[in-house]
């Protein structure tokens, strides 16, 4: 399901043309929360159907310029120069907010890894290659690791998981940040123990299919999934695992300026997960269509209210109070 066209529900002929089509693309990260909601809008709103394609949030930005869709959304939210290619101004939202998990792959199913700041970073950068490794082994005394060489699974495509997680270990590794750096798409080390996969789904599928594998993914593909999670060590210290209550207390760190784009790279706090993140909506603040710009306003009134009810729910973290107050104010510019 993840990664393909998703048209939410079969129409006839007749009730399909009197429906509105609304379309959009780009980013995996969110896809199971979003077809939810679109699946539960379009169910209770009889005159819209809105369809959403996951091929990447830098896929979905390029189509938001070229308008060919009606809508996208991207965890790397767009950057000033890709905002001034849009006639008539953007409105980006954050809708939702994820974890990006260092999900792997050993004998055995050992639970409970632990990977330490200085660690994580040199292990997708190609430094450290076996799961033996004395810094690995040294951080789980209670874990017999094998002497496996780690297949290192990274993103093919343009990817704001990508984004995230390059500006999350370029924050907490200069050896990093001066090497591969950050952005939707890097240069990984040439090695055959570093894999490519497509979307999250497709990272997801190769770290469970690869013993030894290693790869970032975000949250809610991992639990869907059942592969298992590292506990990462957080700017405290502290070894901390993926949940709600962990992603909850990074967003908690965060201040949302005036254009609603912030990142959260490495939270302070004993409790916040490491790699935490917001998610954007792209819409156009002018629309050709008055009434596809009324349909978007109700599309993310429904994500505010009831979709905040799912996201827990499915892996996501709801956005807090003072988050929803200032989308509600910002979504009144799309006319």
């Amino acid at each position: 399901m993840f990664g393909v066209f998703f048209n939410l529900f079969v129409l006839s002929p007749a009730s399909a043309d009197e429906k509105l089509r609304v379309t959009g693309s780009g980013a995996s990260f969110p896809f199971p929360l979003y077809s939810a909601w679109f699946k539960n809008f379009s169910r209770d709103h009889k005159n819209a159907n809105i369809d959403y394609q996951a091929k990447g949030s830098g896929a979905g930005v390029l189509d938001f310029i070229n308008h060919t869709v009606d809508f996208a959304a991207s965890d790397a939210a767009m950057k000033p120069e890709e905002i001034a290619k849009v006639q008539g101004g953007v409105v980006l939202l954050p809708m939702t907010a994820g974890e990006i998990v260092v999900a792997y792959n050993l004998p055995g199913n050992p639970k409970g890894l632990k990977l330490p700041r200085d660690v994580y970073p040199d292990i997708f950068q190609g430094k450290i290659t076996k799961w033996n490794d004395p810094r690995i082994q040294s951080a789980n005394a209670s874990l017999k690791l094998p002497e496996l060489p780690i297949t290192v699974v990274r993103r093919a495509d343009s990817s704001g998981t990508t984004f995230v997680f390059t500006n999350h270990l370029s924050a907490i590794s200069p050896a990093w940040k001066s090497g591969p750096g950050a952005g939707t798409t890097v240069n990984w080390p040439s090695s055959d123990k570093f894999v490519a996969a497509p979307k999250n789904d497709g990272v997801t599928a190769t770290v469970k299919q690869t013993p030894g594998a290693i790869g970032y993914i975000e949250y809610a593909y991992a639990i869907g999934a059942k592969v298992d999670m590292a506990e990462l060590q957080n700017k405290a210290g502290k070894y901390v695992r993926a949940d709600a209550e962990s992603g909850k207390a990074a967003l908690a760190t965060a201040h949302l300026p005036e254009n609603l784009i912030a990142w959260v790279l490495d939270p302070e706090g004993d409790k916040s997960y490491p790699i935490t993140t917001f998610t954007w909506m792209l819409f156009y603040q002018q629309n050709a269509a008055p009434e596809k710009a009324k349909i978007l306003r109700e599309v993310v009134e429904y994500g505010l209210s009831e979709g905040q009810k799912q996201s827990s729910k499915m892996g996501y973290i709801p956005l807090p109070e003072n988050v929803i107050s200032s989308v509600r104010a910002a979504a009144n510019k799309i006319q």
